[in-house]
């Protein structure tokens, strides 16, 4: 068992229920990426018995971006009715071990009536502790970014309700297929799938337009630290209203997560980004083993070991004033 304080709340810990493990095989080759055979099949005892051993607390479950998956229209509703449900029973069974993000049903062409009617009912009924999003919906060219105006309707909703919003890059494979078999698209492209949509939401002016929503931005915003700067000066050249200034800005007011993340050289880009009242703790259990979230944690401490408030701020802090009822 980990030793270290403080104690963590883990703010990107998926749920990969039996529904989803044959789809999950099955897809491993195509996205170049596998999870630990010993985290299969997943189940909410398995992930208290890992929090325990690392010293996690709580966490605040989501589904794997993408899911449900499947042609949208009331289908996908029913999908996603479901999930939540089960997200939401886990949390009914252990209160003080886990929260959720819940999932959303792609609005696909035919409007966002279906989508805002199950963040409704997820945060009416079930009490979900915010939303997940995808940084797309869709495929291929049809595919729209979140921050499109299509998806206007489900960010004012977000917005009046003050919602967390969990964002999380989806695998959405380059032109090209990915470069080798250490290279999948969890590794290459999901990380720059987070940022496309994170900058989207800054150029369109979406970001200032909902400030009201608190949106977490997965594994430190993927490649958002460094390449902020560069959407700032040349989408104003290309002809953003917004300043370089005021794209900095917005960049800044994300909150971000360091799952799979944490470095000395990620941390120091983070560090002149945001502050730690921006910055959560994240695992990604249980798409990785125990050894590798290990070695991110203690990359983290090794970082803050002279500045215990920091740490202290990232691995709870910050996700209780998201989240006060784990307080």
């Amino acid at each position: 068992m980990r030793s270290q304080h403080p104690r963590r709340i883990d703010v990107h810990h998926h749920i990969f229920p039996p529904s989803l493990l044959q789809a999950k095989l099955d897809a491993s080759t195509k996205v170049g990426f596998r999870t630990p055979p010993e985290n299969l099949p997943w189940t909410p005892e398995l992930s208290i018995t890992t929090m325990d051993a690392l010293g996690i607390d709580t966490a605040i479950l989501s589904y794997p971006a993408g899911i449900p998956n499947g042609p949208p229209g009331p289908g996908l509703c029913a999908k996603a009715r479901e999930l939540n449900v089960m997200a939401g029973k886990i949390c009914e069974d252990y209160p003080r071990r886990f929260g959720f993000f819940a999932c959303v049903p792609d609005p696909g062409v035919w409007g966002v009536r279906g989508a805002l009617d199950e963040i409704t009912f997820a945060l009416d009924s079930l009490c979900a502790d915010g939303v997940s999003l995808p940084s797309s919906f869709g495929q291929g060219p049809e595919a729209k970014y979140i921050g499109d105006d299509a998806f206007d309707g489900i960010w004012e909703e977000l917005d009046r309700r003050k919602s967390v919003v969990f964002l999380h890059g989806t695998q959405t494979p380059s032109s090209t297929p990915y470069p080798n078999d250490f290279l999948g698209l969890p590794i290459t492209e999901v990380p720059n799938e987070t940022f496309k949509a994170a900058a989207h939401i800054v150029v369109t002016g979406k970001k200032r337009r909902y400030p009201n929503v608190r949106i977490i931005l997965a594994h430190l915003g993927g490649s958002t630290p460094f390449l902020a700067p560069r959407v700032a000066m040349l989408s104003n050249y290309m002809g953003c209203t917004l300043s370089p200034e005021q794209i900095i800005e917005d960049f800044k007011s994300f909150y971000y997560e360091t799952a799979l993340s944490a470095h000395e050289v990620t941390l120091s880009a983070m560090k002149s980004l945001v502050g730690p009242e921006r910055m959560l703790y994240g695992t990604d259990f249980p798409a990785v083993n125990k050894s590798t979230i290990s070695w991110y944690a203690d990359e983290l401490d090794k970082f803050y070991a002279k500045d215990p408030e920091s740490l202290h701020q990232i691995c709870q802090q910050t996700a209780l004033e998201l989240f006060p009822r784990f307080a």
